[in-house]
């Protein structure tokens, strides 16, 4: 026996001995392009002189180039060029707070810094450098950039930073003493401070993405001063970024919906495209898995009316996104500015009607340093786009180039993913040029902050979930016994395919109505002329009232109990209940329960609910469309 035992334990020790090295390959594949701190010290020590940051001196004569060859890059210098002239004229920034937020006032100077020291460069007019230099007096007078709420640190730290980069020969020795001495002060002094914490360094959310663009910026554009600084800031980030970046993997998705991937994702292109443009590499940080795909979710979830699928704390506006043209070049896709070029040719002609006082992407100008010349126009391929992460998706639509195709927008996921609301199995529909089903979208974050509400609070007894925007009640999806959905809960994406065909998406959402339902499955039918949406349950011990809703502009008028017409701006989408045959569609006002609860004029829910006994089946469907 002796003997056997000894040879067994031979074998799992050289099983283990494999797994170990197994692993150690592993991680060293992983971290073969994330040199420690002194191999970046090294590249710091090389890195070219001013300007380095995203537009380095080598490309200088490239943007002008652009400019020549392609009419539709000229326009868009042409209102970078007036909104800086217009800016010549307008007061440097203050230190002025909304509540607790110092963040509109960085926003600010960032816009006005990029656009005056872009019309510099691009036109040697010292009147742009004299107008940088007195917002860099006004910034480094400012007692501090308000680090606790350390945005707000990050966008002023990557204003100061680009002017103090891109205009540093033609800066006088004061002024570019002062620019130092605040990024060092009030930029990267508050993050290297001995003994501070930074949850956001290696968070999964835009605070990682925007507040390392930020501190790489002032590091990097003050590299000769401090190399070692400058280096460690470069290891922290490379570190950190990828905490927030695995919510792209694997399909692109971003759990924050638009505005936040337009926020969040740009300034990760800005760090990556920083760090290359002073060292000559990203590290691997482009390709962390999904990344390269993450223009596919602004792409997909826009509809054919323009408006986004505004889920979460989302904005319902359109974005012009200077980002998108770097991920065009990167990828070799021109299919991703399908929406950016007709997006550019307004912002152009609404910079040219209102000379230069439109307000524009205060990144504006980074259109002509990462798009290229004689883009082609080029329609997407795919109808269809599923993607899975925290906050799966799934979108389908009849044509890219008519605005009056059909389209929808499923969302699943978790009410505990950052910037969540309750709207687990809502969707978004577009026909005839109008959204049908819409999404409230977010509240202003200071005025309920101002009132005391715990608004990032993601417990299931949260201030958060009394705000009827975010409670599934504002949503169309389904609201059982009046209750929250469960926030620990997570639907999936169970069945999906892109058609023609039986084109459809199946969501498992029995753990987000746990409270209440002991199974709940939502089926979307896609098809070229409507959208089924059935819901198949299964009670529990209790009896179940649940309401199926959309929130919509539109107004019903109804044809009998269970049928009907949407109407809209003249403009008609037919409305039936197949099950149950009990159902009666109704109205409900789109109101909140609060003083604090935000008004929503022009919105109601339309409807029906159906109450089920213990422990029994039901099925609520619903046709939109023919």
């Amino acid at each position: 026996m002796r003997p056997l035992v000894e040879m067994l334990m031979q074998k799992h020790a050289r099983l283990a001995i494999v797994a170990i090295l197994l692993l150690a390959f592993h991680g060293l594949s992983q971290q073969k392009d994330q040199p420690d701190t002194a191999a970046i010290l090294e590249r710091v020590k090389i890195a070219p002189a001013h300007p380095r940051l995203l537009w380095p001196r080598a490309a200088q004569q490239q943007i002008q180039n652009k400019r020549g060859n392609d009419p539709r890059l000229k326009e868009a210098w042409d209102a970078a060029l007036l909104t800086a002239t217009h800016q010549l004229s307008e007061p440097p920034v203050v230190y002025r707070k909304e509540g607790r937020r110092l963040l509109s006032r960085s926003r600010e100077a960032l816009d006005r810094i990029t656009h005056l020291s872009f019309a510099f460069r691009m036109t040697g007019d010292h009147r742009f450098v004299e107008r940088v230099e007195a917002e860099i007096k006004a910034m480094s007078a400012m007692p501090d950039w308000n680090p606790s709420h350390f945005l707000d640190v990050a966008e002023m730290t990557l204003a100061l930073a680009i002017a103090y980069d891109w205009l540093y020969q033609d800066l006088s020795p004061e002024i570019r003493s002062l620019g130092r001495k605040a990024i060092e002060e009030k930029g990267l002094g508050p993050y290297l401070k001995p003994g501070s914490k930074h949850g956001w360094e290696r968070g999964g959310n835009n605070w990682n993405q925007v507040c390392h663009a930020g501190m790489l910026a002032g590091a990097l554009a003050l590299a000769e001063d401090n190399p070692e600084r400058t280096a460690l800031v470069v290891r922290r980030a490379v570190d950190g970024l990828p905490f927030s970046m695995k919510v792209y993997d694997p399909d692109g998705n971003y759990p924050e919906g638009p505005s936040y991937w337009h926020y969040g994702t740009t300034f990760n292109v800005l760090a990556i495209a920083m760090i290359e443009s002073a060292l000559g590499t990203d590290f691997g940080l482009s390709r962390m898995p999904g990344f390269l795909k993450a223009a596919d979710f602004p792409l997909h979830t826009t509809g054919p009316t323009g408006l986004p699928f505004n889920f979460s704390d989302a904005g319902a506006g359109e974005h012009f996104n200077p980002a998108a043209f770097w991920f065009a070049s990167r990828t070799s896709s021109p299919h991703l500015l399908w929406l950016q070029w007709d997006r550019l040719a307004r912002q152009v002609a609404a910079v040219r009607h209102s000379k230069g006082r439109s307000s524009v992407d205060r990144l504006f100008p980074l259109t002509l340093v990462w798009a290229e010349a004689g883009a082609r126009l080029t329609e997407p391929t795919d109808k269809s786009w599923m993607a899975r992460g925290e906050n799966p998706l799934a979108v389908f639509r009849t044509s890219w180039s008519n605005p009056n195709a059909l389209f929808l927008a499923i969302k699943g996921g978790t009410p505990s993913a950052n910037h969540a609301h309750m709207d687990v199995g809502s969707f978004v529909l577009d026909a005839f040029g109008e959204r049908w089903s819409m999404d409230l979208g977010a509240q202003g974050y200071n005025e309920l902050e101002q009132r005391g509400i715990r608004l990032w609070n993601k417990a299931q007894d949260s201030d958060r979930w009394k705000i009827f925007r975010y409670h599934n009640r504002a949503h169309s999806t389904l609201l059982v016994n009046d209750d929250e959905q469960t926030v620990s809960g997570r639907a999936d994406i169970i069945s999906f395919s892109p058609g023609p065909e039986n084109a459809h998406a199946v969501l498992d959402m029995s753990k987000i109505y746990n409270a209440h339902l002991s199974s709940a499955v939502r089926r979307f039918a896609f098809a070229q002329r409507g959208v089924t949406v059935r819901d198949d349950v299964v009670t529990g011990k209790a009896p179940a009232k649940i309401r199926w809703a959309i929130v919509t502009r539109a107004t019903l008028k109804t044809n009998g109990d269970r049928a009907g017409t949407l109407e809209l701006n003249g403009k008609r989408l037919p409305i039936s209940v197949l099950s149950p045959e009990t159902a009666t569609l109704k109205v409900w006002p789109a109101t909140g329960p609060h003083d604090y609860d935000a008004p929503n004029p022009g919105v109601s829910i339309v409807g029906f609910e159906v109450v089920l006994k213990p422990f029994s089946n039901g099925t609520l469907e619903v046709r939109l469309g023919e």
